[in-house]
């Protein structure tokens, strides 16, 4: 008894310790004072005034374009790289393959964004191309989504069924209609929970936009953190809060969505089971 009480403290402590400075966050937006930990009164001025701050919302459009691009691109080459190491066990180099696919996981973020911005700079000097800006950011988020996204497909991959596929091979199946109408609807939710994964990466991402950020291209997490060297201000509480939401109701949105597939998925296969 002693013990599961202290098993649940210490996991109530944890909630706590992860959830309690965002739930203060998220009052502490609605507060009237200009400073950020005395409370004044209910007010939604902040909220008001975000619709006139420019900077911010170029930052918040620029972010989500970036995101969602990468979470796409993210999500086809962590497909063809998780592919490629799962169903093709041996091949020459695959060791190395491996490790470059995994290494945005381990190095850090500093080093990364540093190598990609020599990289760059000496791609741009040779043939003038790609100046720093959205594209930029882009392809150092895109390898570091990759990495995520290829490590959450492989383990869908890895529990797969192989009977499944040699059996619609044996119906006469091709190999490119395997992957369409049978390996990708059973990856589907790992397929979006990497879209996800990868999407929220690189929303907030603040080290690689700052290393590869050009010209018209500041983020949002940019933006916030500039202005949060300078003093934390209730704008900066009311764009965290607009961000929370959006997250929380896509997080919601897409677990609904996933579980509504799963039950279809295991009332069809229980379905053929009984015929």
């Amino acid at each position: 008894m002693k013990t599961g009480l202290f098993g649940q403290s210490w996991l109530l402590g944890g909630y706590a310790f992860l959830y309690l400075p965002i739930v203060a966050l998220v009052i502490f937006s609605f507060n009237d004072s200009q400073l950020p930990n005395i409370w004044r009164g209910f007010t939604l001025k902040w909220y008001a005034a975000l619709l006139d701050d420019r900077e911010i919302l170029a930052g918040f459009w620029v972010s989500l374009k970036i995101a969602f691009f990468t979470a796409c691109g993210s999500v086809v080459l962590g497909t063809l790289a998780a592919f490629a190491l799962v169903k093709y066990r041996r091949f020459k180099g695959r060791t190395l393959f491996s490790g470059m696919v995994n290494a945005p996981l381990v190095m850090p973020e500093v080093v990364v964004g540093l190598s990609l911005l020599l990289m760059l700079v000496s791609v741009q000097n040779a043939i003038g191309f790609p100046e720093k800006g959205a594209l930029t950011i882009w392809i150092g988020h895109l390898l570091l989504g990759m990495a995520y996204a290829t490590v959450v497909i492989q383990a869908r991959l890895q529990d797969l069924n192989p009977q499944l596929e040699e059996a619609a091979m044996d119906l006469g199946a091709r190999p490119h209609q395997v992957f369409w109408l049978v390996t990708l609807p059973m990856i589907a939710q790992a397929l979006a929970s990497a879209w996800l994964l990868t999407f929220t990466i690189s929303l907030d991402d603040v080290v690689l936009s700052a290393f590869l950020t050009g010209p018209g291209a500041t983020t949002m997490p940019l933006v916030i953190f500039s202005r949060a060297k300078l003093g934390l201000n209730p704008s900066v509480n009311a764009v965290a809060t607009i961000i929370v939401v959006i997250v929380a109701i896509g997080v919601v949105a897409a677990s609904y969505l996933i579980a509504r597939t799963e039950r279809r998925r295991q009332q069809e296969m229980a379905a053929a089971f009984r015929q």
